[in-house]
């Protein structure tokens, strides 16, 4: 088979398309043709070489697939050749076959193609993980959602406001501010121009927000946690804007703040079987009959991969970017 390899970390360039060992399915995975690969940031920083695949985990990058399958281990009982299925991977997702957990492992809606199912697991499974298991976000709570034109941001507000939270969001420019308003947040704050955390304030009436779903990590934790509101919860999800900060304890204290954290790579294999199982019974339905949706910025060939890296890191896209054989 052919995959997208790189020999050495470094820019985009270094992804080309190569042959590789052909795959064998464990007893309890699926063997699956791919059709279609979701893009994350993670990638990037794997192709740079600051984020090793989990220790097993095929050096291929790609955390989130959509194909059928063509294969079954021993033990799979639940699935058959020709299904269509998606689903996170712990890696090797840049590839014309795969293979994935057939617990963790989901079937494709009809109404869904595969490169709009390719667009769901890293983002939708991440931005429930985040808002309602660690946010514990409830109807009538107030929520910001940081880098809402994004993959993770995008899917949370939808699911935020599904749950009946008011949803406050960030984004960098008024392009994309145009494009997330499509999904009715409460309010957007472009960063750049408005001080998130006195928008915040005026909104709530000075109460602050009850969760904040945050990418950035290090620059934004001191306004992330004056923004919250007494026993506010904060889950950080990314370290876009670095990894340390200093914390004044006092106003943690003061608040009863918790901030929380989350890697989906690293979630035990139960923890995403569990995930999936949640995801399946709670939103994939919605997702089957419109009322939520991935929101797709563009569509690059697999080979194409280095291309779609390059695009990714302008920042300029508004939801998922896909790869598609």
């Amino acid at each position: 088979m052919h995959a997208i390899i790189l020999k050495n970390p470094g820019e985009p360039e270094v992804l080309t398309w190569s042959q590789v060992l052909d795959l064998i399915p464990a007893p309890e995975q699926l063997l699956v043709r791919v059709k279609a690969a979701g893009l994350n940031r993670v990638d990037l920083l794997q192709r740079r070489g600051k984020y090793p695949p989990p220790p097993g985990e095929s050096p291929i990058l790609g955390l989130e697939i959509a194909g059928e399958v063509a294969a079954m281990g021993k033990d799979v009982t639940h699935y058959q050749v020709g299904d269509r299925v998606f689903g996170l991977v712990g890696s090797g997702g840049y590839a014309e076959y795969g293979v994935i957990d057939a617990k963790t492992a989901m079937l494709i809606p009809n109404e869904l193609s595969y490169i709009e199912a390719a667009a769901i697991p890293e983002a939708f499974l991440t931005a429930n993980e985040a808002i309602f298991t660690l946010g514990e976000l409830k109807a009538g709570e107030t929520i910001l959602i940081h880098a809402g034109a994004s993959g993770v941001g995008s899917a949370g507000i939808q699911l935020a406001k599904q749950a009946g939270a008011v949803v406050f969001t960030t984004v960098s420019s008024s392009e994309k501010m145009q494009k997330v308003a499509a999904l009715q947040p409460t309010a957007i704050f472009n960063y750049k121009n408005q001080d998130f955390v006195t928008e915040i304030q005026t909104r709530t009436q000075h109460q602050g927000v009850n969760v904040i779903l945050d990418f950035i990590g290090g620059s934004y934790l001191t306004r992330n946690m004056e923004s919250l509101s007494a026993a506010g919860r904060l889950i950080c999800v990314g370290l876009m804007g670095g990894a340390t900060a200093e914390i004044n304890l006092d106003v943690l204290l003061k608040k009863r703040l918790q901030i929380k954290g989350l890697i989906m790579r690293t979630r035990s294999l139960e923890d995403k079987r569990r995930m999936a199982e949640h995801f399946k019974t709670k939103w994939l339905p919605l997702i089957a009959n419109r009322q939520i949706k991935p929101i797709i910025d563009s569509v690059f060939a697999l080979k194409d991969a280095s291309k779609a890296h390059a695009y990714m890191e302008k920042n300029i896209h508004v939801g998922k970017i896909v790869l598609e054989i």
